[in-house]
């Protein structure tokens, strides 16, 4: 079963204003970024490296909207999460955790 956790973007984000004016929407690399913040503070532990595997973007998440993350862990030992804003999906993204070397 996934864990889940919400993830609020202000109105007010500091991205907002330039991405784009007149259309504002949260940058990808922003909802990653507070996606994996998430989830490492609901798991208890810091935000460690971690290899991108796979993610995709399917609809913007506009400053004002709370983004609901849900991950669990692959039998291959990675984490999936995706996030949706009212119910519709917004995100999906895999990750590995550890080392970031190789």
């Amino acid at each position: 079963m996934p864990k889940q956790t919400d993830v609020h973007f202000p109105a007010d984000h500091p991205t907002a204003a330039g991405h784009f004016p007149g259309n504002p929407i949260i940058p990808g690399a922003v909802l990653l970024d507070s996606a994996l913040t998430a989830i490492a503070a609901a798991e208890g532990s810091p935000p460690g490296p971690c290899r991108l595997r796979a993610a995709k973007f399917l609809h913007p998440v506009r400053p004002g909207e709370s983004m609901l993350v849900e991950w669990q862990a692959t039998p291959t030992g990675a984490i999936a999460f995706t996030g949706s804003v009212d119910g519709r999906p917004v995100m999906t993204a895999t990750i590995m955790t550890g080392s970031v070397t190789s």
